[in-house]
């Protein structure tokens, strides 16, 4: 198993779900752990650190049309 720590989290909630976001390192660079947590039932993405401006620039657009959608 890959040793890794913890940098910096954040935690988000939402109704029932918990979403964790968590900056990690480990040997192969930095990750963002995105957990979401609903009721005990835990599903996880990895980002890589260096995809995260492009990760959100996209999140930035899907609210944007979000917004004027809605």
């Amino acid at each position: 198993m890959v040793q890794s720590d913890l940098l910096h989290t954040e935690k988000i909630l939402a109704d029932r779900k918990t979403f964790f976001l968590d900056l990690k390192e480990n040997a192969r660079g930095m990750v963002v752990k995105i957990t979401e947590d609903v009721g005990g039932n835990r599903d996880t993405i990895m980002v890589p650190a260096e995809l995260l401006g492009d990760f959100i620039a996209a999140l930035t657009d899907i609210k944007a049309t979000a917004d004027n959608h809605g």
